[in-house]
């Protein structure tokens, strides 16, 4: 236990001064952004909001039928749910994006954060997961957005070289709810947005989309870097006074399990 306690202030520490780089490097002018690198979708638009949360291609999903991948789902299509029991497929959100540039890398709003099979429990996902970092997964009851667990082994930013063009996809269902993708707690569309290449076909069943739903579960996060960096303090500290509010907690114990297994 100590030398777990040990290892766990050691990385915080790091990870504090990481933040802190971070944080500097922000506060520098800026360049103006080039088009170039950019990366659009198939009709030049961007994301259209802070955190989307969606799921690679590719990805499979539990369905009543048995498992599917994520661009083979239709609507109307039956669900297991965490909350609510089997609910039909409402709509499938498309993201498309390519390159505008394919020698420039892949800004890191569109690239895939990697969950690795068992980073969260034995076979849990039970392959690797691939989800935006504003996807939130289900974990100890709480919904918490995949970029704030990121600890660089099996939960970590994939650059998506190889790919030229990536496409993301979204489930909504009548509610906010929780689905299974590669086995694990994932939820599913919170609000629909105009940026999805098919929103159109979303007007054209539904008509305008509602204002707000409501979670289906509480969502913790750490609200931006000075959130994280008071988290990892907290984590610093917790051998000898443990102030870890429940988003650290769960934090910690990935990168525990992580750097175990490693």
């Amino acid at each position: 236990m100590k030398t777990m306690n040990t290892d766990r202030t050691r990385r915080n520490v790091v990870k504090m001064g990481a933040i802190l780089v971070s944080a500097a490097a922000a506060s520098l002018p800026a360049a103006k952004p080039a088009l170039a690198n950019g990366n659009k979708g198939g009709n030049g638009h961007h994301w259209g909001w802070g955190d989307p949360n969606c799921l690679l291609r590719g990805t499979t999903i539990r369905t009543a039928d048995g498992d599917r991948k994520i661009e083979d789902l239709k609507i109307g299509d039956l669900l297991p749910t965490k909350f609510g029991g089997t609910r039909p497929v409402r709509w499938i959100a498309r993201y498309p994006f390519k390159k505008s540039d394919p020698a420039k890398p892949w800004v890191k709003s569109v690239q895939p954060i990697r969950i690795a099979r068992s980073a969260l429990a034995p076979n849990v996902p039970e392959n690797d997961l691939f989800v935006t970092s504003g996807h939130a997964l289900l974990i100890d009851g709480l919904l918490i957005q995949v970029g704030n667990l990121i600890n660089g082994a099996t939960i970590a930013r994939d650059e998506a070289h190889e790919h030229d063009e990536l496409e993301y996809f979204q489930i909504k269902l009548d509610g906010h709810d929780v689905v299974y993708a590669e086995g694990a707690p994932v939820e599913t569309m919170l609000k629909v947005d105009e940026s999805a290449v098919n929103f159109a076909e979303y007007y054209r069943l539904y008509g305008a989309p509602e204002a707000e739903t409501a979670r289906c579960a509480p969502f913790a996060t750490y609200g931006g870097g000075r959130g994280e960096f008071k988290s990892r303090i907290r984590s610093a500290v917790s051998p000898w006074l443990d102030r870890r509010e429940p988003i650290d907690v769960i934090r910690d114990r990935l990168e525990e399990r992580a750097f175990a297994t490693a």
